[in-house]
């Protein structure tokens, strides 16, 4: 993960941005509405203004146990970002936000899951499906809902080779780095 938030912070710098409005380490911190705060991993100012926020998250094993807190945290995240931002804690200007997600390709991931059955069933697109395709399925959900201006997934096998699949064009690392960098040029 942290080839990656340097990648980013390449993208923020190519985009004009001088180190001190690139937030890595410190002032990650910002308002939320149903909590005080909640830390980001990558926060982009400029004058005060803020001009993006990044979270950027991994699962190595245990698909089970972590899908569904992955993505009640995701939820959870970018809805207490954009109630902040409407109740004027994030200043006026629309920021972009961003989630990133690097899952472990491994046949836990991508092997097709079972549904429990129960008095109402889960929407047909979750049947027979894998977590990786699961995740992918959260992704282009929360662009959908704008939950996430822009969500990126990739699949990658446990070390540090760099090898590594985007399951789908749309969720790609150069269509949200691409997406970041074209809103960071137009912040003044």
């Amino acid at each position: 993960m942290n080839g990656v938030l340097k990648l980013v912070q390449r993208v923020a710098a190519a985009a004009g941005f001088a180190p001190e409005e690139i937030l890595c380490t410190s002032g990650l911190e910002l308002p939320g509405y149903f909590r005080a705060q909640k830390r980001w991993d990558m926060v982009v100012v400029r004058n005060g203004r803020l001009c993006a926020a990044i979270e950027l998250k991994s699962q190595v094993g245990s698909f089970g146990n972590n899908f569904n807190n992955r993505s009640e945290e995701a939820i959870g995240n970018s809805t207490d970002f954009w109630t902040a931002f409407r109740e004027g804690a994030l200043g006026l200007e629309t920021p972009w936000l961003g989630y990133f997600f690097l899952l472990e390709l491994a046949p836990k991931s991508t092997r097709a899951v079972s549904l429990k059955s129960g008095k109402f069933s889960p929407f047909p697109i979750f049947q027979g499906t894998s977590y990786a395709r699961r995740y992918e399925i959260l992704c282009e959900r929360l662009v959908l809902e704008r939950k996430y201006t822009k969500t990126a997934l990739l699949l990658a096998p446990r070390g540090t080779r760099g090898e590594f699949a985007e399951p789908n064009e749309s969720l790609s690392l150069r269509s949200f780095l691409v997406s970041l960098h074209a809103h960071l040029l137009g912040c003044r």
